[in-house]
């Protein structure tokens, strides 16, 4: 005896196939944003360098001088390299290799921008107890360079953990699968 009658409506076929086609777009936006985002990350960090006179000493900053802000530029051309490579291999074949390298790119992006946000906020401010003065006072266009950096790998990161949510979305639902 059944106490309660459930309908389900089926959704038609033509719904579906424009979800689909959707996901795929949405898909597509989000692996090229976070490919853009990370080119620009690394273009921006990579042409920073300013100069400063002080005391009849020029002071030079660029990112080759700092590994941190390499790993930075390293580690956004890799995502960037991925980004490009992911769009072209097939979601069905590959998806568990696809969401295991896009984990890992997110992973090699948060740390790249871990290790250059502590090498900016030691610039910005030094370190007293380390007897460290802060150098963007000296070379403003430099800081300004690395932090417009930073806020682009930023939003790679983000894209990237969007993207990671998408695919596990797709492989849990296998009805949507292009």
């Amino acid at each position: 005896m059944r106490l309660f009658k459930c309908r389900v409506p089926i959704a038609a076929p033509c719904s579906i196939t424009k979800m689909v086609k959707s996901f795929r777009v949405l898909y597509l936006l989000l692996r090229l944003l976070a490919a853009a985002a990370a080119l620009s990350a690394a273009i921006v960090m990579a042409t920073s360098h300013d100069s400063t006179t002080l005391l009849g000493i020029t002071l030079e900053a660029k990112f080759q001088y700092n590994p941190a802000f390499e790993f930075l530029v390293i580690a956004n051309g890799i995502g960037f390299c991925y980004s490009l490579i992911a769009l072209f291999i097939p979601s069905s074949l590959l998806s568990r290799l696809v969401i295991m390298f896009d984990v890992i790119i997110a992973m090699l992006l948060t740390a790249a921008i871990a290790a250059a946000g502590a090498m900016a906020q030691l610039g910005k401010n030094g370190n007293t107890h380390a007897g460290w003065l802060p150098v963007c006072d000296q070379v403003p266009n430099f800081c300004d360079h690395a932090m417009g950096a930073m806020i682009c790998a930023l939003v790679g990161v983000v894209t990237y953990l969007l993207i990671v949510l998408y695919d596990v979305h797709m492989l849990l639902s296998p009805k949507l699968l292009p």
